[in-house]
């Protein structure tokens, strides 16, 4: 049921702040997560939610009248940036529209529940599933069991993967499976480590190429950005049904 108070800026970012953690990743995480951008405390009615802090969601979002983005990709990334060119015109659109910006990277990757590579996991139907691969200190991918083993093409299409780049070193079919969204092919070491059939994820590398190879073991990257929706999606839902606010899903997916 949408709300029509909605709720102040402060509670639902303070809800948001503890809920995904976003203090134990200050050291891990080069994302400036949290409140990025926001004037004074008022009350959000409609949000929207988006992979990527780009101009094109801040255009759409613009449009449908929003109150409050939630992105995974923010705008800052642990550099100062002048505020000229298109970070400019990135923060004119936001400021002059009083669109209030709310960034999640690593905190949305890692989530229990509304994460990225959980949601990716329960999608698949993984059975077992227990937390898998580390980035500075913090575990941010979940491994588990498939019931029935699959092939890659059979388990990029359980997800949706329509663009894929398939490493078939390994198994026919594939059982066990380690996931870690976004640019994370590195941690097909870690999936080696633990004798998983599959290691899936949104980028590959060039290096992990010969590591899949020699190692013996199937890679799926699904791409970057389709990784990376699922955490957004499960969290507006999260959003909706807790405190009854409207939500509108912001798509710019860039096939890569």
């Amino acid at each position: 049921m949408v709300s029509t108070d909605g709720m102040m800026r402060s509670e639902l970012v303070a809800y948001l702040d503890e809920y995904l953690g976003i203090e134990g990743f200050l050291s891990s995480d080069s994302s400036l997560n949290g409140l990025v951008v926001g004037g004074e405390d008022r009350r959000i009615g409609k949000i929207g939610y988006a992979v990527d802090a780009c101009q094109a969601s801040f255009d759409q979002a613009v449009r449908e009248k929003v109150d409050f983005l939630l992105v995974h990709h923010g705008l800052f990334w642990g550099v100062p940036l002048a505020v000229t060119g298109s970070h400019y015109a990135r923060l004119a659109t936001l400021i002059t529209h009083k669109i209030d910006l709310y960034a999640a990277h690593l905190p949305l990757d890692a989530h229990p529940e509304i994460g990225n590579n959980i949601q990716m996991a329960k999608a698949l139907g993984l059975e077992e599933i227990e937390p898998f691969a580390s980035y500075k200190g913090k575990t941010i991918g979940y491994k588990g069991r498939l019931r029935e083993p699959g092939t890659l093409k059979e388990i990029a299409d359980r997800l949706g993967y329509e663009k894929t780049i398939l490493l078939p070193f390994g198994k026919e079919k594939s059982r066990t499976v380690g996931i870690v969204s976004g640019g994370a092919s590195r941690n097909v070491s870690d999936a080696l480590s633990e004798g998983l059939d599959l290691f899936i994820t949104g980028e590959v590398e060039h290096e992990s190429y010969h590591v899949a190879l020699e190692g013996g073991i199937n890679v799926l990257g699904g791409g970057h950005y389709v990784t990376e929706v699922y955490g957004v999606k499960a969290l507006a839902e999260h959003l909706c049904e807790r405190f009854g606010l409207e939500a509108v899903f912001i798509a710019n997916p860039t096939g890569l």
